[in-house]
């Protein structure tokens, strides 16, 4: 597929794909849209000592960095291991041209950010003390035969159901949802209706957040041990 830099409203590039007229990001802003999705709405909910990142899919790598941005602000007492689902990798030459390490004031960010996309695919790798990432190679309905410890945040930032519905219905969500530990949380920049149902149906907790910039809402779900109740599930 044909992919083209364009540069979005906050500064920060993307990936625009002509032949399905689609972003890899929000043009309102891809490094907002990843903050407020990700880590103000994932990874800022949680307080595990361990906690096991699923993503679908890795894309551009924007979601890992910001992921590492906001755990270099924290006590690094903790554990992050980062699983990042990509059917379709990224060249070197996009890689370079989108340089979003210069969105950070941290020196390092640059060699950080190079480690990300030069580590090798199938294979765990420590990008900075307590942080691991594995990159897979992969269909997303492959993912029900990949070996993954219980995940108990999941980044879900497929393209959009306009241009592949697939990934949006129930066999998805379920193969997602058998990798979730209970109380695991899904975080995506969605709000259809038709996915809000489907969680449901999966016996997720769902509600509504606000939306990242030009987006009036998203979705958390929480996954759920036992049924819930219609009336907890208004979200």
């Amino acid at each position: 597929m044909k992919r083209e830099i364009k540069t979005t409203n906050d500064g920060s590039k993307t990936l625009f794909i002509n032949d399905l007229n689609e972003n890899y990001h929000s043009h309102h802003g891809a490094l907002q849209e990843a903050e407020h999705v990700f880590i103000k709405n994932g990874l800022n909910q949680l307080n595990d000592y361990e906690i096991n990142i699923l993503e679908l899919g890795f894309g551009t790598g924007l979601n890992v960095l910001v992921t590492i941005n906001e755990y270099l602000k924290t006590d690094k007492n903790h554990v992050i291991n980062y699983f990042s689902l990509e059917k379709y990798p990224i060249n070197e030459s996009e890689i370079n041209d989108l340089a979003y390490f210069e969105h950070f004031d941290n020196p390092e960010f640059k060699n950080i950010y190079q480690k990300i996309h030069q580590t090798e695919w199938g294979k765990s790798t420590e990008i900075i003390t307590g942080f691991n990432l594995k990159k897979i190679e992969c269909d997303f309905f492959d993912l029900k035969d990949i070996d993954l410890p219980k995940i108990n945040l999941v980044y879900f930032d497929c393209f959009g159901a306009r241009v592949q519905p697939d990934l949006w219905e129930k066999p998805l969500f379920e193969m997602v949802s058998d990798k979730m530990s209970v109380n695991g949380l899904l975080t995506t920049y969605s709000s259809k209706g038709s996915v809000r149902r489907i969680l449901q149906e999966l016996n997720f907790k769902v509600e509504k957040k606000q939306g990242p910039p030009g987006k009036r809402e998203m979705i958390n779900a929480v996954k759920m041990e036992g049924e819930i109740s219609i009336e907890e599930n208004q979200g």
